[in-house]
């Protein structure tokens, strides 16, 4: 009843989507007759027996479903609806692009896991699949653009080839793209048939099948805890080396440009042990290098541990929200995904630069198989600009952590992001960003002229009043320099042996093969037969996933170039190395 006694209304769904109403007539207990009060009475205490074995043997859900006529609200219900059987779904072929982050490759793989298990075949060719899932990136406006140009492309092979198969030609649009745009790509552009937001994949088939019905299949809701730690993604590449370990979603950060907390939602993290059995699965497929992706990885903490830990934030760094308190943390994670196998490179990404304290940096120290090679997204040089994206540090207080990771892990190298034209920036901010360039000195940084994304605070409360034409030439220049100081670096790895993981051929000759070092440096040599081992007679050629040595000889920008000396492996070379450093002492 309502507060002031009017009737009151219950509502629900019809078939054609409106919302249909039941008035339930209730009247105040005061305007009760006596005679209505006792037959109430009565009804309770003398039938209520009676009542209860009426409803117990009264007709169930099912007399309804069954006995419903084509004019009934209630629709007939199968016992197995098509997402729920694979052998219904044998025919049904998914081909599925990436645009975006390597959190979306790893997305792309959990996609695959879902429809494989639902009893879909993955494709490779567009023209033999009957469902097309573009997996987007929303995070600039030169990505977004790109996938709204592909969408209008497949727009028109949809009404050219629908017509002549027997599932008509569906297309769905997932990940970031999807919250932000969902009405627009189904309703007002009518382009795309199924929407479904990065924490709803599981839900894909069950989409995929309301799409075949005519209906509007979207799912954009953001989840507290779904992190799919109970799906083992299915591998896009095979016989790749490399793989994308996803240990958290969402982002608590609130950076004022950064829209991934509206399209991924809050920060939350997998259990300790589902990434360690991952890591085991990977292992044992031959794997030789892991990468650990969150959008704020080394904030990663697993809450489901009874563990009491905390996170000790450096000198200088702040928050905007209340941190999670007990569970695993990063370090944790490190220490036992380093020690599954140590001959596989650990890497990770993208962490912030509050988030390294000691003990991290120990750890990385410590395990010869964790790359020294740190990703610390600076965005800006100049303290105020900081200030306005809300990065929680000033430009003194990142470059005393660069200091501080340099004396803890000897040979590090950094790697950062960087956002030309910024709402405010001017050019002695600027300046700063390219200061600061300089003085690092980067093994690599991506750059990117600033473009603002709606939901942001940025949005809300900031303008975007730097040109366009200034912005790129404030990115060329940041380039630039950049450039310049990697070359600067290289050139003192002359004469230096590396560690290199093979990759395979080179793509500008045959005869030239690539790899990668700690750094993730790609370095070129020429494909001969070497020694198996240091000072071996036994000598065969290269494979990809091997570990050699490679002495550098020469060096661009981009890649060192050099000659493969002989086979090792991590553990051997490492060991070697801290002989010889200790021998030097």
């Amino acid at each position: 009843m309502t507060k002031d006694g009017e009737p009151q209304t219950s509502a629900f769904h019809g078939k054609d989507g409106h919302d249909t109403f039941t008035e339930v007539s209730r009247v105040r207990p005061s305007s009760l007759s006596s005679e209505t009060s006792s037959l109430r009475t009565k009804f309770s205490y003398e039938n209520v027996e009676t009542f209860k074995e009426k409803v117990l043997n009264g007709p169930s859900l099912s007399d309804f479903i069954n006995k419903s006529d084509s004019s009934s609200v209630i629709e007939t219900v199968v016992d197995h609806p098509p997402y729920i059987t694979p052998q219904n779904n044998q025919s049904r072929k998914i081909y599925i692009e990436t645009y975006g982050c390597q959190m979306n490759v790893n997305d792309t793989e959990i996609i695959y896991s879902i429809f494989k298990n639902a009893g879909f075949e993955i494709v490779n060719d567009i023209d033999k699949t009957d469902v097309i899932f573009i997996v987007t990136c929303a995070i600039r406006e030169g990505a977004e653009q790109k996938i709204w140009n592909r969408l209008k492309h497949l727009k028109h092979l949809k009404i050219k080839r629908s017509k002549k198969r027997e599932h008509k030609l569906k297309i769905g649009l997932l990940g970031c793209m999807a919250e932000r745009l969902k009405h627009k790509v189904i309703e007002k552009e009518n382009i795309v048939d199924i929407v479904a937001g990065p924490d709803s994949y599981k839900d894909l088939p069950n989409l995929l099948s309301l799409a075949d019905e005519g209906q509007e299949a979207i799912n954009v809701m953001l989840s507290a805890d779904e992190t799919y730690a109970d799906i083992m993604p299915v591998r896009i590449n095979e016989e790749s080396k490399t793989a994308f370990i996803s240990i958290m979603r969402g982002c608590d950060n609130m950076c004022t440009y950064c829209i991934v907390p509206f399209t991924r939602g809050i920060e939350r993290s997998r259990p300790v042990s589902s990434i360690v059995d991952e890591v085991k699965y990977l292992s044992d497929l031959g794997v030789k290098e892991i990468t650990l992706l969150g959008q704020n990885v080394n904030s990663y903490r697993d809450t489901t541990s009874e563990i009491q830990k905390d996170i000790v934030l450096s000198s200088g760094f702040n928050t905007v929200y209340k941190r999670k308190r007990g569970g695993f943390l990063f370090a944790d994670l490190l220490d036992k995904v380093s020690d599954v196998n140590p001959e596989i490179r650990i890497r990770f990404t993208s962490p912030h630069p509050k988030d390294f304290p000691d003990d991290v940096l120990h750890v990385i120290n410590e395990k010869h198989n964790i790359c020294k090679l740190l990703h610390l997204p600076a965005q800006s040089g100049n303290s105020e600009i900081l200030r306005k994206m809300r990065r929680g540090y000033t430009r003194e207080t990142y470059l005393e952590l660069i200091d501080h990771v340099r004396n803890i892990i000897p040979g590090v190298a950094f790697t950062s992001d960087f956002i030309c034209g910024f709402c405010d920036e001017t050019e002695e901010a600027h300046q700063e960003t390219l200061s600061l360039i300089k003085e690092v000195k980067y093994e690599y940084a991506y750059i990117f002229p600033y473009s603002m994304r709606p939901k942001t605070p940025a949005h809300r409360h900031l303008e975007d009043n730097v040109p366009k034409e200034v912005k790129k030439r404030r990115v060329e220049e940041a380039f630039r320099v950049f450039r310049d100081c990697t070359l600067e670096l290289h050139r003192k790895e002359i004469g230096n042996y590396h560690l290199i993981q093979v990759l395979g051929m080179s793509k500008r000759s045959e005869l030239q093969w690539s790899g990668r070092n700690d750094w993730n440096t790609k370095v070129i040599y020429p494909q001969v037969p070497i020694p198996i081992a240091e000072g071996s007679n036994d000598w065969r050629l290269p494979n990809a996933g091997d570990y050699i040595v490679v002495q550098i000889n020469d060096c661009t920008s981009q890649v060192l170039k050099g000659r493969a000396m002989y086979h090792t492996t991590l553990q051997e070379f490492y060991r070697k190395q801290s002989q010889k450093i200790s021998q030097c002492i």
